[in-house]
């Protein structure tokens, strides 16, 4: 296994850890596109919610605005330069209760589509040849351009809910290439440690 890359938390204030290589690897289940040490952080609020949940969120679709975190600024984990800014893509209504299977049957199709269906708009980052990517931004919002150096805490574009994501929130993952269907994973760590599942992180800022 790879030495894992230390990164400094992507955004500020209240997120939900989900899908933390802490917990279990591969994190989403498999290991292609090199998400075996993946993970996910959803905006919340100070009661660790992303929206309210009521009668209609059970039954039908519900508009990525209605969020907390939708729109929340990112930032850049790590110092480097960007190799791929991706901006393209449509924010789709979030999908909790009932719809939310429906849309995990569709997940399969998303795959075969490839990375770009995936991740959505993102902005990937590379340095000493380890490749970050943070993925699911909105439509719009990427504020960086390809060959552009960063420096950490530098603003990259926003929360959204594009590509394969069911409610606004934002995916990191490290990998050994900019070429993801042939990248192998490479470990995360954040400030030296790596949160659990269900842990929310209150990034100072």
């Amino acid at each position: 296994m790879a030495e894992p890359i230390d990164l400094a938390y992507p955004f500020r204030g209240h997120w939900l850890v989900q899908n933390s290589p802490a917990d279990r690897v591969p994190s989403h289940g498999t290991d292609l596109f090199a998400t075996s040490y993946a993970i996910d952080f959803v905006p919340v609020d100070a009661d660790g919610r992303s929206a309210h949940f009521g009668l209609a969120s059970v039954f039908r679709p519900e508009p990525p605005e209605r969020f907390r975190g939708f729109g929340r600024l990112l930032l850049a984990p790590l110092e480097g330069v960007v190799v791929a800014a991706h901006d393209g893509e449509p924010d789709h209504p979030a999908y909790r209760g009932l719809p939310s299977v429906g849309y995990a049957l569709t997940q399969q199709r998303r795959a075969r589509a490839g990375w770009p269906a995936l991740a959505g708009n993102h902005v990937m980052i590379e340095i000493d040849r380890v490749v970050v990517a943070l993925c699911h931004l909105q439509h719009g919002s990427v504020t960086v351009r390809q060959g552009q150096r960063v420096e950490a805490g530098e603003a990259l574009g926003r929360c959204g809910n594009s590509g394969n994501s069911t409610e606004p929130h934002v995916h990191v993952q490290a990998m050994d290439s900019r070429d993801v269907g042939q990248a192998d994973a490479v470990p995360v760590t954040f400030r030296g440690s790596l949160p659990r599942n269900g842990a929310v992180v209150d990034a100072p800022g």
